[in-house]
């Protein structure tokens, strides 16, 4: 890096330690390609990803976990870490040294007693759908349990984005049905006007606007959500999805053979329009330790009253009737119970001779119907 500062010119005119910590990213992309399975790092796109990575250039003195200051075990000094310089303004807005820009304002995420000041060591500032970004590498602390034992169970689904085991069902929030029209009319602009024209890229970039707007909805929600879940619940179990295999394009049948069917393609924007992934994942950052999966098979199927299991009590999508007890639930509400019950789910009860009950897949009782017995009754 610094035989190539000293050869160009333009290279030199940049921040060392921005590139510096492209030479990082670089490498981690490179090595990903065997530790994560990814391929080759790619160039970026134009106006795609743009950003940049800062590490902080004001020292302070590091602790260890106990309050006793942490000592370089070679010289017996201090050890001097790196801080990002950074100022608080009012209540919502502080300032960021940037390398090259000087003081930058940039406003708290957070209101009140929760808009603290960062105390991270790097951040990052990106610019996305003409909006610039910082966002600084902090780890956060867990949020702490309430102690009441309370163990919840979460169905996810399409029409109902999470169902809790206690009956409440939250739906993620979705583009307007005006939102959606101003898409499809910018999408028809832009593709009736002329390759290369203005009109064209400012068509895109209000389509990109409005998708930006849907994403950052469903960001909120899980951020609020994952907390409220955190904050009430002890233990705190999804039903184990492979949101991946879900949603892969659908390779037709063996007569027709194809990639990318259409009939699959909305119910893949469906689901990953659900944060499915993004809610899990940010409950187990918040309550490390207290989010357990539990394996999907018969959690529709079963019933959360007697256990048992048979595929005609789901008698709709949003019904379910049991056909062995007649308990009568609403079918996400009646999974949820199921994952609240964990692995092993509820017990599915044994049945006798003559008990009753639908058993088998042709809807008829596998248990023999008890014959009539004739007893002999004199006639005079």
């Amino acid at each position: 890096m610094t035989e190539a500062r000293r050869d160009n010119e333009w290279l030199a005119a940049g921040n060392a330690d921005v590139q510096q910590q492209a030479l990082k990213d670089f490498a981690t992309a490179r090595s990903a390609r065997f530790t994560s399975g990814f391929g080759e790092p790619t160039w970026r796109r134009k106006h795609e990803h743009e950003g940049f990575r800062v590490i902080g250039t004001d020292r302070v003195p590091e602790y260890e976990p106990d309050g006793s200051p942490k000592l370089n075990q070679k010289t017996g000094k201090q050890v001097m870490g790196r801080s990002v310089v950074v100022q608080r303004l009012n209540r919502r807005w502080a300032q960021v040294k940037v390398p090259g820009c000087g003081w930058v304002r940039f406003r708290l995420s957070a209101r009140g007693k929760g808009a603290r000041l960062p105390a991270a060591k790097t951040f990052r500032v990106t610019y996305r759908n003409g909006q610039w970004h910082i966002a600084f590498a902090v780890i956060p602390e867990p949020t702490p349990a309430p102690g009441t034992g309370g163990v919840i169970g979460i169905d996810r689904g399409v029409r109902i984005t999470a169902a809790l085991s206690d009956g409440r069902k939250l739906n993620c929030p979705q583009l307007t049905v005006r939102e959606r029209a101003q898409i499809r009319k910018h999408e028809r602009r832009a593709v009736r006007a002329p390759k290369g024209r203005a009109l064209k890229a400012a068509a895109y970039a209000m389509v990109a606007g409005l998708k930006a707007r849907e994403v950052n909805r469903r960001k909120d929600w899980c951020e609020k959500t994952s907390t409220l879940l955190a904050r009430s619940y002890d233990v705190i179990r999804f039903e184990k999805l492979n949101i991946k295999n879900m949603t892969r394009s659908a390779k037709g049948t063996v007569e027709q053979p194809g990639r990318n069917v259409r009939q699959k393609a909305g119910l893949n924007r469906g689901i990953l329009a659900q944060g499915w992934g993004l809610l899990r994942q940010r409950t187990e950052h918040k309550a490390p330790g207290r989010v357990e999966d539990v394996p999907a098979p018969f959690t529709s199927l079963r019933c959360s009253a007697c256990g048992w299991i048979e595929k005609k009590s789901r008698k709709s999508q949003a019904d379910f009737v049991c056909v062995s007890c007649g308990f009568t639930c609403n079918a996400d509400e009646n999974a949820s119970i199921n994952v609240a019950a964990g692995q092993g789910g509820i017990p599915r009860p044994r049945r006798t001779v003559g008990a009753g009950g639908v058993t088998a897949a042709n809807g008829r009782s596998s248990a023999r119907e008890p014959q009539p017995a004739w007893v002999g009754i004199p006639l005079f």
